[in-house]
């Protein structure tokens, strides 16, 4: 919505690059700026000191954690290929191995119970 208001009030100065960040007119931002806005905000909102390439990884863990599909992770990150996106991020959710197991176990358990009757 940001956005849209933004080339609203530019209109013909507003350089339209596509970008997740930029410029009041669309133009890239320089990441030392990106970073000292990224640090301004941290500290004001009072949050723990992390690295803005960790915001990445928090990203891809929550993603897994809600069961998006991985390839859409991948792309998202813009991994070579998914595989990339599994070895890197799998590893962070042992529950995801848990659940595995657990629907696992729930399949040969309803096998038992139909092959006793």
């Amino acid at each position: 919505m940001a956005l849209e208001k933004e080339k609203a009030i530019q209109q013909q100065a507003y350089f339209d690059n596509d970008l997740v960040v930029c410029t009041k007119n669309g133009n890239w931002v320089h990441s030392n700026n990106f970073r000292r806005a990224f640090k301004v905000t941290a500290d004001q909102l009072d949050i723990p000191k992390i690295r803005l390439h960790d915001l990445r990884h928090t990203h891809a863990t929550f993603l897994l954690e809600y069961k998006v599909n991985p390839k859409i992770i991948q792309e998202r990150l813009g991994h070579k290929n998914v595989n990339i996106t599994l070895n890197t991020y799998s590893h962070a959710l042992p529950s995801m191995q848990l659940e595995a197991a657990g629907k696992f176990d729930g399949f040969f358990s309803s096998c038992d119970q139909t092959s006793d009757q």
